[in-house]
């Protein structure tokens, strides 16, 4: 199969693109202008790396056209920094995605899997685990695009056919998460670690995450690619809640160092707890996370340390 992947350069797309290539699919990667692969790919591997603009027709009909299905992960907004403009969140989202539809209704692609936010688009929990029919009552603009694109979603189903899978995915890390781009505590927290800073925690160290290892990540948008049921929008977590504290106290004990902890005023947009609940993925699409926090971190860790040592013998 021939998949378009908007997206397939970041840090949640390139190890999506990795599954998808080693299971021997064909790509076309999607990126802004001036972006370079992530690595160089071997000659048996059928990659079309394309840069463009998400908010021009033009550049999504050169991207869509003669591919079986969509693979949409871009956004251009934080969690953390969608509100201080929402007018961009929804220009540069909502809008870019519906440009995208139109397209693949034009091209008639009918499949697409969506990455949307299990950390985001249910705002602050009703009851711990989440499951996908909790209210969804989002508390940043960010979580907002997502749902609303979510809604476009069905609506495209009903009017056009359109195929789609929405995966709410909750907390991500792992190999290729950029620490420059604030993408994540576990990114945030390795980096400074690993180099003996202090780490600021925002409140009392209290707030719980559901963190998701990239790998399993990569593996469920191969699954949803795959799957021919009813269901539309699926969890995809570690169903598991770990503090920032017993977050840090791991990432102690993976790197054997002690760690020192710089509490701040907690933020107001912080929830103060976030778990999903899974089972309809693995009912469905047969899948569930098959890392632990602590494998993963592991993993992470070592390519953190890794990385550096071959920035610095470029150096």
């Amino acid at each position: 199969m021939k998949y378009v992947i908007f997206g397939g350069g970041g840090f949640i797309g390139s190890n999506i693109a990795d599954k998808l290539l080693a299971e021997g699919h064909s790509l076309r990667i999607f990126e802004r202008p001036r972006v370079p692969p992530y690595r160089v790919f071997e000659a048996h591997e059928n990659v079309e790396w394309i840069a463009g603009d998400l908010q021009s027709k033009h550049d999504l009909e050169e991207a869509i056209k003669g591919v079986d299905g969509v693979l949409h992960l871009v956004s251009t907004t934080l969690p953390k920094s969608s509100n201080d403009d929402p007018v961009y969140d929804i220009q540069t989202n909502v809008i870019a995605t519906l440009n995208m539809l139109n397209v693949m209704v034009e091209q008639k692609v009918e499949q697409i899997v969506f990455i949307s936010s299990g950390g985001t688009v249910y705002g602050k929990p009703v009851q711990c685990p989440l499951s996908e029919e909790h209210p969804t009552d989002p508390e940043v603009s960010y979580g907002i695009s997502k749902l609303t694109i979510e809604k476009y979603l069905y609506l495209y189903k009903k009017l056009h056919n359109i195929k789609p899978v929405i995966l709410r995915v909750a907390n991500p890390y792992g190999e290729r998460q950029r620490i420059e781009t604030a993408q994540g505590a576990i990114a945030a927290f390795v980096s400074r670690a690993t180099a003996g800073k202090t780490i600021d925690i925002w409140g009392d160290g209290s707030v719980t995450r559901d963190y998701i290892y990239i790998k399993d990540i990569a593996n469920a948008f191969s699954k949803a690619l795959k799957y021919q049921g009813s269901e539309i929008v699926f969890n995809i977590g570690s169903g598991e809640g770990t503090s920032l504290n017993a977050l840090i106290d791991l990432i102690e004990k993976i790197t054997d160092n002690a760690v020192t902890r710089n509490f701040m005023p907690a933020r107001a947009f912080d929830v103060p707890i976030n778990v999903l609940n899974c089972s309809l993925a693995e009912r469905e699409l047969g899948w569930k996370a098959e890392f632990s926090l602590h494998d993963g971190l592991r993993h992470t860790i070592n390519w953190y340390i890794d990385s550096l040592t071959t920035e610095k013998n470029k150096s």
